[in-house]
């Protein structure tokens, strides 16, 4: 039935540590349901974060916990619940018991620990060893992007998405021989043919994760407004917000650093380029959003 989703016998994936375990049930909206559990007598200990907004719901479905609040031992079990929301200080909670929970978060965090991310990272990382001119692009284009996504005020879930996917946008270049990547004259057609499939390389193993509804980001990020991007030859309101950036903030990177076939270009030249491609290439909004972000990094004037 469209709008449903029913999952059974499986998670979306198991992240284990040892002494607990922490299983991804869903995601969407910034927020991430998790089902958690905690071997007898380990902690579960809720942080201060940088975010005051965020907020945390742990709801225990079977076992015991003991927290200590103000001096006094607190024994909570079977359909209580807890939540943290703007810390000062870290909380120890320890399982009376084996413990299973069911853990909500408003912020998307479990990226950070699950293992088809990482090795999707890993994925990106071996790309840029193979060729030096790339190396800690993605990074890079990570930290143009959301401070752009910022100027554009897209809101807290769109930015991670967007932090997620710049990340690994182009772990799909693992498929491209290291001699077309690091070719130091003009790729014939059929070796560009071959660049042109990294983005819908990279999306194809991001379909595969929990993380799949962030594959359409990474295989727009080649899109243009004008349509004369890859690998779909999408056009302006077609390409999604976050392709957009993307494109330009990659754009301004590759440009910005040495390559094989040319020196670096300086970044008033980079931003003076994109500038002059806004609205055909480029979205003009994201554009500006770059630009005002580069003056404030002192990059341009």
């Amino acid at each position: 039935m469209e709008g449903l989703e029913i999952l059974k016998d499986g998670y979306l994936e198991t992240v284990r540590n040892g002494a607990t375990s922490l299983s991804l049930l869903g995601r969407g909206g910034g927020i991430e349901m998790m089902k958690q559990t905690v071997v007898k007598d380990k902690l579960v200990v809720l942080f201060p974060g940088e975010d005051a907004s965020v907020q945390e719901f742990f709801y225990i479905l079977s076992g015991e916990m003991e927290v200590e609040i103000d001096g006094k031992l607190i024994l909570i079990g079977p359909d209580d619940f807890f939540s943290a929301r703007n810390l000062k200080e870290p909380v120890s909670i320890s399982a009376k018991t084996d413990v299973t929970l069911l853990y909500v978060s408003t912020h998307p965090t479990f990226h950070t620990l699950s293992n088809e991310i990482n090795d999707l990272r890993k994925i990106g990382e071996e790309v840029e060893r193979k060729d030096r001119y790339t190396f800690k692009h993605s990074s890079r284009v990570a930290h143009y992007a959301v401070k752009t996504a910022a100027k554009l005020e897209l809101g807290r879930e769109k930015i991670h998405n967007l932090f997620v996917t710049s990340i690994l946008h182009d772990i799909g270049k693992i498929n491209i021989p290291e001699e077309v990547l690091k070719k130091p004259d003009k790729l014939t057609d059929e070796e560009f043919e071959l660049v042109k499939k990294h983005p819908g390389d990279g999306a194809a193993m991001l379909r595969k994760t929990a993380y799949a509804d962030l594959a359409d980001i990474v295989e727009q990020h080649h899109e243009r407004v004008n349509g004369r991007g890859y690998p779909f030859g999408l056009k302006g309101d077609e390409i999604l917000v976050e392709a957009k950036i993307i494109g330009v903030c990659d754009t301004f990177d590759a440009m910005t650093e040495d390559r094989a076939y040319r020196k670096a270009f300086t970044a008033q030249y980079a931003v003076d380029e994109i500038k002059r491609l806004a609205g055909i290439q480029y979205d003009p909004e994201v554009v500006e959003a770059f630009e005002q972000v580069m003056i404030e990094e002192g990059k341009i004037i």
